[in-house]
């Protein structure tokens, strides 16, 4: 029945019993007080007497710790060893055991009495120490490339089970191969605490990769969590067996900078002295691998190289060009030509590298600079270049202005939106901008001045028919143009609603119809002569006219119209 109950129990409470135990197990931490329970609290059947507390010695035997009357409050301790000042017992019928140490990794029983049964419920007390910190001794100063060599020996102390301990590199797990890699354990115990300690060593065989790798030792134990130890990185030792050279000055190399070359070896430790070789002149530097050319010009640039001190056949090679930008523009500055006349831009440059050149007139980019043959007021402007290569940029600029005397283009009239008003409009071209004087009295409506074109607005209510004049002038000449301009008055009374544009229009049409008329006139006098010399020519061979009578008709229709 026993061997029933246990595998009973081995299947709805494995978390609590131990491997190869049919006992329900405790876990302790050290140096605290560790409670282990009495039937899990289930332990207050009617009829209690009293509740009592033993252990298993040592040797076997029982010793007894406590015992707790039911009608009491306080137990009675009975323990005489080390349990005496250090067991108590729960309301809930536990046992409390104070400081906890691995000497309290044994077997307990609490005793239930009843006035009707005795029960006894056991439970396996272990105590658990967390180890300390992992800590690498023994460090070795520097690994050598290739060879294999004690790196360091990883330490915990005081736990309980023993830590486990992994060595890392770059937190990646070393696993021991017997040839680059070999890793010895040890375990001891504290003979008085009984609490252990591992160490760990591990050979390692280097490789130049490893200038930057991290070493930790990892501590593992069931207390958790994973306890890493400080990372640790060594030197590893290796010859040379590359050298770089390095222009370690701003990019691009303009005229005038400083120029830096800085010379890396790969061995380690690395040299401190290197040879430069200056545009075909050797130049050795010492415990420091630098070299400066200060205020360079385009004729430094060029090829250079640096070697190791012992050997010059190691050596490594950097070209230098030292980038520069010469331009002039013609011409610059103030710029003052007339109407139609040539101007002529350059643009002279040279450079180390392809040149960018780029144009705007007024803030505005063009895509190419005008045709300046024949200057036209549009072409007036503040014109920049920007000339340019990769870390170099030149500006640029004249201001070029183009005058001519004024020349009224237009000088045109309307009626206003309400009817009530004469718009009068003249656009003029000039430079500099012409000033306007209209030969009666209006109100100025607005005046603009784009390119060299101006544009002059006037509203006037004339109470009678006129001649109205628009005098443009400037500093270079004048010119005048006049328009008719109809009185509203006039145009209100044979037709309401007709405009003066309507009038206008009216005399076309009168023309039209009078040169219609001359041209019918004229054809019919042609057509007329024309019968008429045909005539003659028959009266005189003496032929019979053989016309018929429509024609005779229609020569008869068209002499009356011409008579007419």
């Amino acid at each position: 029945m026993h061997s029933v109950i246990c595998l009973f129990g081995a299947f709805i409470a494995a978390a609590l019993f131990a491997p190869g135990s049919c006992l329900p197990t405790v876990i302790g931490l050290y140096g605290e007080t560790i409670e282990v329970p009495c039937n899990n609290g289930n332990n207050k059947p009617d009829g209690l007497i009293f509740t009592k507390w033993k252990y298993a010695k040592d040797d076997g035997s029982p010793g007894d710790l406590l015992i707790k009357q039911a009608q009491k409050d306080d137990p009675t301790v009975s323990a005489m060893d080390g349990y005496k000042t250090r067991v108590s017992i729960a309301a809930n019928s536990s046992l409390l055991i104070a400081q906890g140490s691995l000497t309290d990794q044994r077997v307990f029983t609490c005793m239930v009495v009843s006035s009707t049964n005795l029960e006894e419920f056991s439970v396996e007390v272990k105590v658990h120490k967390k180890p300390s910190a992992p800590v690498i001794k023994n460090k070795v100063k520097e690994l050598e490339n290739g060879k294999l060599t004690q790196l360091g020996e990883c330490v915990v102390e005081s736990a309980n089970p023993a830590a486990d301990l992994i060595w890392m590199k770059n937190n990646q797990a070393l696993v021991d191969d017997g040839k680059t890699i070999i890793i010895t354990s040890d375990v001891t115990k504290d003979p008085v605490t009984g609490l252990s300690s591992t160490s760990s060593r591990l050979q390692y065989t280097a490789r130049k990769e490893d200038v930057a790798s991290q070493f930790t030792c990892v501590a593992k134990h069931v207390t958790g969590p994973n306890q890493v130890s400080t990372p640790d990185t060594f030197q590893i030792r290796y010859p040379t067996e590359k050298v770089s050279l390095q222009v370690v000055s701003q990019s691009p190399i303009r005229e005038g900078d400083d120029v830096t070359l800085k010379c890396q070896a790969d061995g380690n430790p690395p040299p401190t002295s290197f040879n430069f070789n200056i545009k075909g002149k050797k130049v050795t530097v010492t415990d420091k691998d630098v070299y400066t050319l200060t205020g360079v010009t385009r004729a430094d640039s060029g090829v250079y190289k640096c070697s190791l001190l012992d050997n010059d056949v190691m050596e490594s090679t950097q070209i230098v060009t030292v980038s520069f930008l010469d331009a002039s523009l013609t011409p610059t500055g103030k710029v003052l030509k007339k109407l139609g006349e040539n101007l002529v831009v350059s643009l002279e440059k040279n450079a180390s590298s392809e040149v960018k050149v780029t144009w705007t007139k007024d803030n505005r980019k063009l895509d190419k600079l005008p045709d300046f043959s024949q200057l036209r007021y549009s072409d007036a402007g503040l014109y920049v270049c920007d000339v340019s290569i990769e870390g170099i940029k030149h500006s640029f600029s004249f201001e070029l202005t183009v005058e001519g005397g004024p020349r009224i283009t237009g000088l045109t009239k309307h009626r206003s939106n309400d009817g009530k008003h004469k718009v009068l409009t003249c656009e003029a071209e000039g430079s500099p901008k012409p000033e306007v004087q209209w030969s009666v009295n209006g109100t100025d409506d607005e005046t603009s001045y784009v390119n060299g074109k101006a544009t002059y607005k006037l509203t006037v209510v004339p109470s009678k028919n006129l001649t109205v004049s628009c005098l443009v002038t400037n500093k270079l000449g004048f010119d005048t143009k006049d328009i008719s301009v109809f009185s509203l008055f006039e145009e209100d009374k044979p037709k309401p609603g007709k405009n003066e544009d309507g009038a206008d229009q009216a005399k076309v049409i009168v023309g039209v119809v009078v040169g219609l008329f001359l041209a019918a006139a004229l054809v019919g006098l042609i057509y007329w002569l024309y019968i008429k010399k045909t005539r003659q020519g028959s009266w005189k061979t003496g032929e019979k006219e053989t016309g018929t009578s429509e024609e005779s008709k229609k020569l008869e229709e068209n002499n009356h119209k011409a008579d007419v």
